[in-house]
């Protein structure tokens, strides 16, 4: 006897993120569907009042089955109409928990992928979120619901002549393959049009980005020539997909057009061979009408469709490629506790690594100097050291915590960082200090005085209430770092990379950074400064050296200080031994005094 086979369990479908959140909606999706189903049968009803009317009243002359007949009618109309209003209702929520549930993430999502310096245009990602939300609210969902009920409308036009049933199904079927020759001539040029149009939207933002320098530069004729390019390229193709859109548009109305005059015809001849009553003949026009009528919508809002299909697929591609962290167990605080294992960095978008087999380990409270030529990696090393970047090979862990998997939500509080391309948000100074949350006055003017920039700020129009950003206050590029390391500083963080704090420093701030890193020091905080200058490496604990992105020197800058003293005096010896001239040679010299 053969044992019973095992047959192994099916693996759910995976579903693209956005399916996720509209699958977990199917009950309510399931209930609209319902109501859709109701609603289009309570569309027979003006249908089957003017059948009677037509057939009963009017040959009858009965003013009691007049009034019978409309008093049903308006308490139909009544029912179908707030049926279409909890409908359209439900929609509404449903299109707003769509948002909700994914806003926040693409939000997110967008930022991670400008970290990774990939193409990203946060205004068209969120145009796509619009289009998809505005689908769900409005008539374009609607008419995917409605257009299979074109089918139940067939068969009831079958009851009174087949006839009738055969045109109407031929004339649905011509709408459809309207509908589906419309989308395939216009869903290519119109997403080709709309990528044009996210490009060169990208271009100019880049553009005003640097528009000082574009324009003291004079470079302002060259940007627009490029962005022209872009611009150009669009509205082309905008152009041919509006001429595709209209044709077939064209096209629709011709067919819509014929198709009630050709109704009405095929009714009028069924009536005089006596197949079918004069009420029948209205009623089987509206009939045909009302059949017609989904897809004939579904064609009016292909557009809508179409824009959110696309919508749709581009927010799967941006969320699949960020890919939502799961949720893990909060982590306490860090103490401050680095170690760096063989660690080497690439660029995101390249290739070629850039830092190379950098390994040490700190302890709270040490401090480390990061030195080295220009393009010695030392920047692509704080942005490793921070988690901005993820190790190509090797480990940056914080604690014991790999930093770059740590969630920066939760461990972003307890650091401090200062990028080389220092900005600031739309807010106030204290809001920009707080790194845009709550307020803590005293943390502020705490981070201010470690940088002596408190006496200053309150020189400023509004004081710390003064407005930054683009269309802010004007700093200094002395207070914009001044001020990026009071941010860095907010909090007490425990873990601290300034990357060339001290580029833009005069003679006070640059001693003002020197007391910020012996007050980090004097905390227990763990302190990595990059630099050129030869000051802050005196209060320091260990530097580091690198050169070509490979580091080449780790210790207290001391050893490295006598090491390299060393490097240079053998290497001078060795070079004036190459260039002294051999014994043969000194004695050919003439001595001095000797005759010619």
């Amino acid at each position: 006897m053969s044992e019973p086979q095992t047959v192994a369990p099916s693996k759910p479908a995976i579903r693209p993120p956005i399916g996720e959140v509209l699958h977990s909606c199917r009950k309510s999706f399931y209930f609209v569907a319902g109501l859709s189903v109701v609603v289009e049968l309570l569309s027979l009803a003006p249908i089957i009042y003017m059948w009677n009317m037509f057939d009963r009243v009017l040959s009858s002359r009965n003013m009691t089955t007049l009034i019978s007949l409309t008093v049903l009618v308006v308490a139909v109309y009544l029912f179908w109409s707030a049926l279409e209003v909890i409908r359209s209702k439900l929609m509404v929520r449903l299109s707003l928990r769509l948002d909700w549930d994914l806003a926040a993430d693409i939000f997110d999502a967008s930022f991670r992928r400008r970290v990774g310096r990939k193409n990203i245009n946060i205004h068209e990602v969120l145009g796509d979120l619009l289009a998809l939300r505005q689908f769900l609210s409005g008539k374009g969902v609607i008419a995917v619901m409605e257009a299979p009920f074109a089918l139940v409308f067939i068969v009831i036009g079958a009851a009174f002549h087949p006839y009738l049933a055969l045109f109407t199904l031929i004339a649905s079927a011509v709408m459809l393959v309207t509908a589906l020759s419309q989308q395939k001539v216009s869903s290519p040029a119109l997403k080709a049009a709309n990528d044009a149009q996210g490009e060169s939207s990208r271009l100019a933002s880049a553009y005003l980005r640097h528009s000082e320098a574009t324009l003291a530069l004079g470079m302002l004729p060259a940007a627009r020539r490029r962005w022209y390019q872009g611009h150009r390229k669009f509205l082309q193709l905008q152009v041919n997909a509006s001429e595709a859109s209209n044709t077939m548009q064209g096209i629709s109305r011709f067919l819509q057009h014929n198709i009630q005059s050709l109704q009405m015809a095929l009714g009028a001849i069924l009536y005089i061979q006596g197949l079918i009553t004069g009420g029948m003949v209205i009623a089987a026009s509206m009939l045909i009408s009302r059949s017609i009528a989904p897809l004939q919508q579904l064609v009016a809002h292909w557009g809508e469709i179409v824009r959110a299909r696309q919508a749709y697929d581009r927010l799967n591609v941006l969320l699949k490629e960020d890919g939502k962290r799961a949720e893990a167990m909060p982590l306490p605080a860090p103490k401050g506790q680095l170690s760096v294992v063989a660690l080497a960095g690439v660029p995101p978008g390249a290739q070629k690594p850039v830092v190379y087999d950098v390994q040490f380990s700190l302890q709270p409270g040490q401090a480390l100097a990061i030195v080295g030529p220009s393009a010695s990696g030392k920047t692509s090393l704080s942005k490793l050291l921070m988690g901005v970047w993820k190790p190509a090979r090797g480990s940056v862990r914080l604690d014991g915590v790999e930093i770059s998997e740590w969630n920066h939500d939760e461990v972003g509080p307890h650091l401090g960082y200062v990028p080389q391309e220092i900005e600031f948000f739309e807010g106030t100074v204290a809001e920009n200090i707080a790194r845009l949350g709550t307020v803590d006055p005293d943390k502020v003017v705490a981070a201010a005085k470690l940088v002596a920039l408190h006496e200053t700020i309150l020189g400023w129009p509004k004081g710390y209430d003064t407005p930054l950003g683009d269309t802010g206050f004007s700093l200094s590029g002395g207070q914009r770092q001044r001020l990026a390391i009071a941010r860095a500083l907010y909090g007490d963080p425990k873990f601290v990379v300034l990357d060339e704090p001290n580029a833009n420093l005069d003679e006070i701030g640059e001693q003002s950074l020197i007391q910020a890193i012996r007050h980090l020091r004097d905390r227990k905080a763990t302190v990595i400064v990059t630099t050129h200058r030869p000051r802050l490496i005196g209060v320091v604990d260990m530097m580091l050296v690198l050169n070509a992105g490979r580091q080449v020197g780790f210790g207290p800058p001391k050893d490295l200080f006598e090491s390299a003293k060393r490097t240079l005096a053998d290497a001078a010896a060795k070079k004036a031994a190459a260039d002294a001239p051999p014994p043969a040679q000194l004695e050919s010299i003439p001595s001095q005094g000797s005759s010619a």
